[in-house]
């Protein structure tokens, strides 16, 4: 065994002095621990190898021995000898003393080479995870990390990670830079019950309860109450899912409800109903105002209403009590505006107060229907005349006030009761007078007479019999189930509170789904129990007096209460107050929330807070625009507006919801797990259908007004990248559309132009090239194609060279920006090459570009204008372009002239000629027709030259043609042009002859200037002005010896004459004689089509090629050669 310990402390000194003694990551000394150097001190005779942790080395912790974990190092124990598999070969050893802790007395550690990786932040290194390391101990990645931040193991992997604590930020939201201030105070912490449950119970429970659900018990019976109420709390429960759903699916911070919109809608969405969230807040407070002061003027203080008690029945838009409740609601509203101005610390002191009220006043309600079921005679009772419930004004005298005294003035014999009937048809009858208990108890008889309907029109005080105003009691509005639900449905709103209240959460994930659920679920509850109380313990008759006027203006359920009707009516009133103190106060922060965005420019001003951090002037416009809800007087009036604000939140909350549910996208990762998308497409189809039953023309206001928010924040917000729902649909629908499009060509019908421009652009930042802006306006000029346009340009560059890559992006970002100018939609893309490898990009990108059947089928291109040699020319990459297009059979359009194009602020006037000389399907008329949809070419007038030879009948081609263009429904004037001069010209000889001569002459120019060139050259072109130019130069050198000389240069021109290619000089006779004919015709058109002549198969004969088509346009302004693929041919079927 000596042997063997021999032999392994040999080889491990051996693998020491071969490995550099250094904190290198790619060392083999260890995770930045420094070993020092030499021979592997001696290892004590009894002693056996184990492995160890960095940590256990540094802290000098005993070697765990129930687990093995990662290690740095070795050190011998104590243990009895085993006989091992040799795997120490990747180990480093260190032996251990036989006694004490820390590490051996011959290995020096220093501490402060065991660093974190990449100088993290002790916040950062807190945040790393953390794995077991046996007993109790921990392991930290930063210990087995090398200086760079990677680990031997992790070799692979040796780019710096991304830090845990930003990433698990930015999985919400990338904030912007005044997105979200940290509170510098602490949390609350609150819980389920006071965080959620109890402020969203006090949200809901509302003063409608009291003054108007019995009502709607009376009038609709206890059936359609039931109905209403479930389709009312079943909205709101549906939305509470999708709420706990999006709510725990990231970090819900201020602004609630617009929150979580904007960040899974995008900002246009979240900003308008972020927006219309704030208004419903805003108009809400006016409601619980003009409902609160109801109950002042109403049952509390009616000696103060203005007019006196008098004219509580005038309720009409102008009447007298209408104005009582505006002029005394706008007092409280200036009273709540004082206290939320002094901060929001005097408002939270009122809310337990509130919460208390109204949680006394229901019990007090359940509590005096328990009372008159064990003593009915408690009374109140009224009076009726048959069944017609008397107003008890008409019967009793002014200076008799009190319940008790109802009786004693209902007989017959009451002058004031037989008085009321002498001017009306009706007979009275003197037996159908009786004083009735209207609060018998819970008897089965008024549980089965409050079950039916007895809905009524204004001013009935039963069902189809017209009320006598100033002695019964009538309804002051027509009565329907939808007027119902419009005016129930704000008592079941205020869902959202336990997500405004997120930042002052423990565990708000917990906590939101509980709490909101648990509270919609009491309240619904409560609604409908009390709904039941109402219809088994009030008679009907009482139920539908809204007003309490058979009982001397009490409140209808006050009188119900025990053990005093005080209890609710103070109740009452004091919750009412609270909650509009509640969202005269939230109002002003959702709007801060909204402004401080930044999305909205028009709502920078409200951003600003005072040195107390309150939004005074949120305050101030939430008090204005509450005040003028104020002004629409009725209760029930300002609850219907108040309606369709928080539907139109609700509503996008379920589809929010539905959307991410039905995308599946890998962020959607809810806590709460009881939600699915059908439910939340009910809760929002019962949104919308809420809305449009009772007011359509409110729900389509709120429809407009949240669209025309939408519309403005997307054209004059600010761009906010918040990796929104809207782009997951449509990269969804975008990818759903593009599997149904199968990848074959299309029917001729269904063929559009999908272009695909290449730009030849040199990129300088100080100058702008024209033919550049003119080629994206021509390509904008075509769009009435509805086709794909993607734009595309090359950069010389090293592609794996980040400072490349961020001059192509920027190269891309001015690309889109001159898009946007010249309003062409599509795609731009830039391509960066290396040295020599453009011929080789151009092919590769339009095999490559495109996905599926959404591919470029036309490639628009302008002429070259350059003479430059080489391989990357303009020339040179022309003739690619050319070539790989017609390789990979796509259509071709070349614009000669481009600089002369005019740009889409322009329109013109003339002709746009199409050269008609071969049957291309009809591609130049299309393309024809496409330019005379946009403005700029709609003033011209389209004509069509068809080239006719000496045997064509012509009269029977422009009967053809006629024919033809009739039937693709395309307006043009037909001409036929006859090419008739079949003897070939002495000018078409002389242009052969030179551009024969020029190519020869280029291509020994390349050959003795490039040798070994790895690509062919291609010769540069020669344009008219060019030739011309170097005409004149020559003629005037050979002035001086001209007559000497021009007998030999005529016999030797005539000598190379013959020697031409007959071929070649019939194309260019062709392009001369085609050139004469359009200056002819089209001397002053605006702009002239012609085909494209059939290129060389291979690349050869482009040069002549090019020289032709020169000809071929000589002198003429604008030119669009147009060149098919056979494929697209335009059909005149429907």
């Amino acid at each position: 065994m000596s042997d063997r310990k021999a032999e392994l402390r040999a080889e491990a000194a051996a693998d020491e002095r071969d490995t550099p003694n250094d904190t290198n990551p790619q060392s083999g000394t260890g995770e930045g621990l420094e070993v020092p150097k030499g021979d592997i001190p001696p290892m004590p005779r009894n002693a056996s190898w184990r492995r160890v942790s960095c940590v256990e080395v540094v802290a000098g912790a005993a070697p765990s021995t129930k687990k093995r974990s990662m290690f740095a190092g070795a050190l011998p124990s104590n243990e009895p000898e085993k006989e091992k598999v040799p795997w120490w070969k990747n180990t480093i050893f260190m032996p251990k003393p036989s006694e004490g802790r820390g590490p051996p007395p011959e290995v020096v550690i220093n501490p402060e080479n065991i660093k974190m990786s990449n100088g993290l932040s002790d916040e950062k290194k807190r945040n790393m995870s953390t794995a077991s390391m046996g007993d109790g101990e921990l392991f930290s990645w930063g210990s087995v990390r090398s200086k760079e931040g990677g680990a031997h193991n992790l070799a692979l992997y040796e780019e710096p990670s991304v830090p845990f604590l930003s990433s698990f930020v930015k999985a919400y939201t990338t904030p912007g830079p005044l997105e979200r201030e940290e509170s510098k105070k602490q949390k609350a912490d609150l819980g389920v019950m006071l965080g959620v449950y109890f402020p969203t119970i006090q949200h809901i429970l509302g003063v409608t309860m009291f003054i108007r659900l019995f009502w709607i018990v009376g009038i609709a019976g206890l059936g359609q109450t039931f109905l209403l109420l479930l389709v009312c709390c079943l909205c709101t429960f549906l939305t509470c899912i999708s709420l706990s759903a999006v709510a725990t699916n990231g970090v819900v911070e201020s602004g609630g409800a617009y929150f979580m919109i904007s960040r899974n809608l995008g900002p246009e969405f979240g900003s308008a109903v972020g927006l219309l969230f704030y208004l419903a807040n805003t108009v809400a407070t006016a409601m619980y105002l003009v409902g609160g002061t109801e109950v002042f003027l109403l049952y509390l203080f009616p000696g103060l209403t203005i007019g006196g008690p008098e004219v509580h029945h005038e309720t009409g838009t102008w009447g007298m009590m209408t104005n009582n409740l505006r002029i005394y609601s706008t007092l409280f509203l200036i009273l709540e505006f004082c206290i939320v101005a002094m901060g929001v610390k005097f408002v939270q002191l009122l809310a337990p107060v509130s919460l208390v009220c109204v949680i006394a006043s229901i019990l007090a309600v359940y509590a005096g229907g328990i009372s008159k079921t064990l003593d009915p005679s408690q009374g109140p009772y009224v009076c009726m005349y048959d069944n017609r419930l008397l107003q008890a004004k008409a019967f009793m005298p002014s200076n008799v006030s009190g319940l008790e005294y109802i009786c004693d003035y209902c007989t017959p014999n009451n002058t004031l009761i037989v008085d009321s009937f002498l001017n009306d048809s009706m007979q009275f009858n003197d037996s159908l007078v009786r004083c009735v208990n209207g609060y018998p108890g819970f008897k089965s008889d008024v549980f089965s007479r409050n079950l039916g309907p007895s809905y009524m029109r204004q001013f009935d005080t039963d069902v189809g019999v017209k009320a006598t105003q100033t002695r019964d009691v009538f309804q002051d509005v027509r009565t329907t189930f939808f007027v119902f639900l419009a005016i129930y449905f704000p008592a079941v709103t205020g869902i959202f509170t336990g997500a405004n209240m997120s930042g002052d959460l423990k565990n708000p994930q917990a906590s939101i789904p509980k709490g909101t659920i648990a509270a919609q679920l009491t309240t619904s509850f409560v609604y409908f129990s009390l709904a039941l109380v109402f219809g088994a313990a009030i008679e009907p008759a009482v139920l539908r007096d809204k007003n309490g006027a058979s009982m001397g203006g009490s409140m209808v359920v006050a009188n119900l209460a025990w053990p005093s009707p005080w209890v609710l009516l103070i109740g009452s009133f004091l919750s009412t107050f609270g909650a509009a103190l509640q969202c005269l106060c939230s109002a002003p922060r959702l709007l801060q929330s909204i402004a401080k965005d930044d999305v909205i420019p028009i709502l920078s001003p409200f951003k600003k807070v005072t040195a107390n951090n309150e939004p005074f002037l949120g305050l101030v416009i939430t008090t204005i625009i509450a005040e003028c809800a104020i002004l629409l007087g009725a209760m029930d009036n300002i609850a219907a507006v108040v309606d369709f604000f928080f539907l139109m939140c609700y509503a996008f909350v379920n589809l929010v919801c539905a959307l991410h549910s039905l995308l599946g996208a890998p962020n959607w990762r809810p806590r709460f797990k009881y939600y699915h998308w059908l439910a939340s497409l009910v809760g929002a189809f019962l949104c919308f259908f809420i809305m449009f039953s009772t007011h359509w023309d409110y729900a389509m206001v709120s429809i407009i007004l949240c669209a025309a928010i939408y519309k403005y924040v997307e054209w004059k917000g600010a761009k906010k990248e918040w990796g929104d729902g809207i782009r997951g649909l449509a990269l969804t629908t975008a990818q759903y559309s593009l599997m149904k499009i199968e990848d074959k060509d299309p029917h001729p019908k269904n063929w559009r132009p999908q272009l695909l421009l290449i730009l030849s652009q040199s990129w300088s930042r100080e100058t702008v090239d024209v033919r550049y802006i003119n080629l994206l306006n021509l390509a904008s000029q075509l769009k009435a194609g509805r086709g794909l346009t993607v734009v595309s340009s090359f950069i010389q560059g090293n592609p794996f060279s980040n400072d490349d890559r961020k001059r192509a992006e920027q190269i891309r970002s001015r690309m889109d920006f001159d898009m946007n100018q010249v309003r062409l939609r599509g795609f731009s893309k830039t391509v960066v090459y290396g040295e020599d490898q453009i011929l080789g990009s151009i092919s590769t990108l339009m095999q490559s570009v495109g996905l599926g059947g959404l591919k470029p089928n036309t490639m628009l291109i302008s002429w070259p204008t350059d003479n430059e040699k080489g391989v990357d020319s303009e020339y040179a990459t022309f003739t690619e372009k050319m070539h790989a297009a017609l390789a990979t059979e796509m259509c071709l359009l070349v614009a000669k002239g481009i600089i002369d194009f005019p740009s889409s602020v322009f329109k013109l006037n003339g002709y746009i000629d199409v050269y008609w000389i071969i049957q291309d399907g009809g591609l130049c008329l299309l393309m024809a027709y496409l330019l005379k949809q946009h403005k700029v070419w709609r003033g011209c007038k389209l004509r069509i030259i068809a080239i006719a030879q000496e045997n064509d009948n012509n009269t029977r081609m422009q009967e053809e043609l006629q024919k033809y263009v009739y039937q693709l429904r395309i307006d043009a004037k037909i001409l036929i042009v006859e090419l008739a001069d079949p003897e070939i010209s002495k000018n078409a000889f002389e242009r052969t002859l030179l551009m024969e001569e020029r190519t020869k002459f280029l291509q020994k120019m390349n050959e003795s200037s490039i040798k070994g060139a790895p690509t062919r050259q291609i010769s540069p072109l020669v344009t008219s002005e060019q030739k011309k130019k170097e005409e004149e130069s020559e003629e005037g050198g050979k002035e001086c010896n001209e007559d000497e000389k021009k007998e030999d240069s005529e016999k030797e021109k005539t000598k190379k004459l013959r020697a031409l290619d007959k071929n070649k000089v019939h194309k260019m006779h062709t392009a001369v004689r085609l050139n004469e004919l359009i200056l002819e015709h089209s001397l002053n058109s605006q702009l002239v089509l012609l085909n494209l002549p059939k290129p060389p198969v291979g690349k050869e004969g482009l040069d002549d090629y090019i020289h032709y088509l020169e000809v071929l346009s000589d002198n003429i302004n604008r030119v669009i050669f147009v060149r098919g693929t056979g494929k697209e041919v335009i059909t005149a079927n429907s």
